[in-house]
């Protein structure tokens, strides 16, 4: 696409006094994969609200697909998928079934609705379990359905938010290789998360959000790189040595942050022979993070 998927232009979202989206400037590409990383309560979700209008701005403008919303916003709605946080699948009904309402919904041709069916129970992996109902399923299964309904009808874009929340370790690898195979199909995915590794490894293009606005735009690598150096030192030690530690960064202006046991020093390529004794390791996404935002993703 010469035009990007979505562009956001100075949108703000209240809900009384809470300013839930501040001023937001997002402008996603055709074809990536794009994440939106921030803690719980960064805007996220009700920035995917708003894409979908289920949630009005109050200010700014919003497009999507080249509609406008919320003017266009059932026509965009025709051409983008979408995979909610929360699960809102009928118990009560097969994999198969929801899959062939929802390929009604969005108006897929009577003569290839079978063959969309059969195809988005085979990119979920879940054609064993085609005519199971979905309150039999697995959570990881329900998960791997919510996505394949909204690919039915082959979106050009589709929005993923929180995809892989609640699930243990393996299922979300599971969901992460579905999720990038989106890529190779040359789809435009938006995806909202909070897990930093999930971000780093799917994502081609990240935005870290926080208080609702944009705070920094990148590739994983050139977030990491410039917000958090090439190396960081780890010092390790009593409760008063990493007190110690930190005073001796803040004075020095080096940039902290504490890390589990231990007290995180970033760019410690660049740190002179003051520094303390500590273990070095690669820079990664989530010293980045807490660089630009002072938090920590729980």
């Amino acid at each position: 696409m010469s035009e990007p998927a979505i562009s956001l232009r100075g949108v703000v979202k209240r809900y009384g006094s809470i300013v839930a989206v501040d001023g937001l400037d997002l402008e996603v590409p055709g074809g990536v994969c794009f994440g939106l990383l921030g803690p719980n309560g960064a805007g996220k979700s009700t920035t995917m609200r708003m894409l979908t209008a289920q949630a009005l701005a109050d200010a700014g403008e919003i497009t999507v697909l080249g509609y406008e919303l919320p003017g266009q916003s059932k026509q965009a709605r025709l051409e983008m998928g979408v995979v909610p946080q929360l699960d809102n699948l009928d118990v009560e009904l097969s994999c198969r079934q929801i899959l062939t309402v929802f390929a009604r919904l969005y108006r897929v041709p009577r003569s290839e609705r079978r063959q969309a069916v059969e195809a988005a129970l085979g990119l979920a992996h879940l054609q064993g379990r085609a005519d199971t109902i979905v309150r039999d399923l697995s959570g990881g299964m329900r998960r791997r359905l919510l996505v394949a309904r909204g690919l039915i009808h082959r979106p050009r874009l589709v929005l993923l938010d929180e995809p892989t929340v609640g699930l243990d370790p393996q299922v979300r690898q599971e969901l992460w290789s579905l999720i990038d195979g989106l890529r190779t199909s040359g789809v435009t995915a938006l995806m909202s998360t909070h897990y930093i590794e999930e971000a780093e490894r799917l994502a081609d293009v990240v935005a870290v959000m926080s208080q609702g606005r944009i705070v920094a735009q990148g590739t994983p690598a050139e977030l990491v790189r410039e917000h958090a150096g090439k190396e960081v030192l780890e010092v390790y030690g009593e409760p008063a040595r990493l007190a110690e530690a930190a005073e001796l960064a803040a004075r020095e202006g080096w940039k902290s942050r504490r890390s589990g046991p231990a007290l995180a020093i970033m760019r410690a390529e660049s740190l002179d022979g003051r520094a303390p004794e500590g273990v070095r390791r690669p820079a990664n996404l989530e010293d980045a993070f807490v660089a630009l935002t002072g938090e920590e993703i729980e």
